[in-house]
């Protein structure tokens, strides 16, 4: 029986266009003034450490860590220093009302049939802890964070390796095969599996779904089948 559900989010619960469209320009033209503003804060002067540690650049030259910074966004590079700022960045334009996150129907359905039917739900996506929190806190379907239990970045590691899964597994306290994963990327469904964990491939895209012989396929939250 399948006790918690971890989700993915961009392409899974949410539209990757809202996040490529909406939130990385929006970070990539706030980005720069934010932090030459924000130096000496101590979560962007964290960040900006692991920035100049992980791209071998002098930590006191602003203008070269900004310039690395934005083309990791062009890049869509999954640094965890990179996702925190965009984070700090985004929490701005959340709280000023500059837009909403974007949620699909049938996700918002089920995640709440599920969180009232007792099934515990959590969150790993590249985006920062903090970003997670904002995505579902300012959402198109109101204030979403009562139905999660807790969230994971890529502190806990990368989504495709199998170890990532373990320690989220470890955090949240219950036997793999009882932990359902969903994603729209087969290398993280396949992660996720060689952990043990059961799987569901969201296809939103395609008129007709790829099949996988180790994970559910399905195009809909609402076609998903929770193994017994």
């Amino acid at each position: 029986m399948i006790k918690a559900i971890v989700t993915d989010i961009e392409g899974t619960t949410s539209s990757i266009q809202f996040v490529h469209e909406v939130l990385f320009p929006y970070a990539a033209k706030i980005l720069p003034d934010f932090i030459r503003q924000h130096r000496g804060d101590r979560a962007v002067e964290v960040a900006l450490t692991d920035v100049a540690d992980q791209a071998g650049l002098d930590n006191k030259d602003t203008e070269k860590l900004i310039a690395q910074l934005l083309q990791w966004i062009a890049e869509d590079k999954k640094v965890t220093a990179l996702k925190t700022l965009q984070g700090l960045v985004w929490d701005h334009g959340y709280r000023h009302g500059d837009y909403q996150a974007h949620i699909y129907p049938d996700a918002l359905s089920k995640l709440i049939a599920w969180h009232q039917q007792g099934i515990d739900l959590y969150v790993y996506s590249s985006g920062s802890i903090h970003a997670q929190k904002l995505f579902f806190g300012f959402n198109e379907g109101g204030d979403l964070q009562y139905l999660f239990k807790d969230y994971f970045d890529t502190t806990t590691g990368p989504k495709r390796e199998a170890e990532s899964y373990r320690l989220i597994q470890e955090a949240i306290g219950i036997a793999a095969k009882e932990i359902l994963f969903l994603s729209d990327i087969v290398e993280e469904l396949n992660a996720a599996a060689d952990a043990g964990m059961h799987t569901a491939w969201v296809q939103r895209a395609p008129a007709v779904i790829s099949t996988h012989a180790q994970h559910q396929s399905v195009n809909s939250f609402a076609d998903i089948q929770l193994p017994d």
